[in-house]
């Protein structure tokens, strides 16, 4: 068990991890539009993706392989292109498909749903390719670990682990939320197209600032 938080750093790193949750991202607007637009199911899927890429960030930084990567520039600047990338192409996507019920003569249509596994997977890369969440896993978790603790490298994974546990309930309120929302903005499509656009731009906005993020 010296792998477990002493209760004074669980109560700290619980209350940081469920402010951070509640803090908007790429990841939720990406599980919130998924809601919109295909259900809850779905989006519960991308927010299981965004989680495996925690873990992966979790035991890139235990193992010191996040700090090669900020410290090479050639790696950070392929990464954060990367996922400047990946984020224009879904704004792309939320215009072309969006999260729109009707065509253009106003008749129902079937939102085309993604399967289990490329919605885990979108939730997954938008998570892997976000150099800030490196920077911010690289500053965050240290905090509450000593260097020269002799499981410093298990201690980590472990509080990695933990803010998966904490977070994940908190996305999983905000798609319920937004499920039932969607009930309502079947009947005011003209709303439901703007927030197409609003979730564009947002992800627009984030590939900006994850390209203009600096290593150091």
């Amino acid at each position: 068990m010296e792998y477990l938080p002493s209760l004074a750093t669980f109560i700290a790193f619980t209350a940081a991890s469920l402010l951070l949750a509640a803090t908007p991202g790429p990841d939720m607007t990406l599980s919130i539009s998924r809601a919109l637009s295909q259900g809850r199911g779905p989006a519960l899927w991308v927010v299981f993706g965004t989680s495996m890429g925690i873990i992966v960030h979790t035991l890139l930084v235990a193992f010191g392989i996040s700090a090669l990567i900020t410290a090479s520039p050639t790696a950070f600047a392929i990464l954060k292109t990367g996922g400047a990338g990946y984020l224009l192409w879904l704004a792309i996507q939320a215009i072309r498909y969006g999260s729109s019920f009707s065509d253009t003569q106003g008749e129902a249509v079937a939102t085309p749903r993604a399967s289990a596994l490329a919605n885990i997977s979108t939730g997954f890369w938008v998570n892997l390719l976000n150099p800030k969440v490196i920077i911010f896993f690289m500053t965050f978790l240290p905090q509450f670990v000593s260097a020269g603790d002799p499981d410093v490298t298990g201690k980590l994974i472990v509080l990695g682990l933990l803010f998966i546990a904490i977070g994940m309930p908190v996305n999983t309120i905000v798609v319920l939320a937004a499920d039932k929302l969607s009930a309502w903005l079947r009947n005011n499509k003209g709303v439901l197209r703007g927030l197409d656009y609003t979730f564009a731009g947002v992800f627009s906005i984030f590939a900006v600032k994850i390209f203009l993020t600096q290593s150091r």
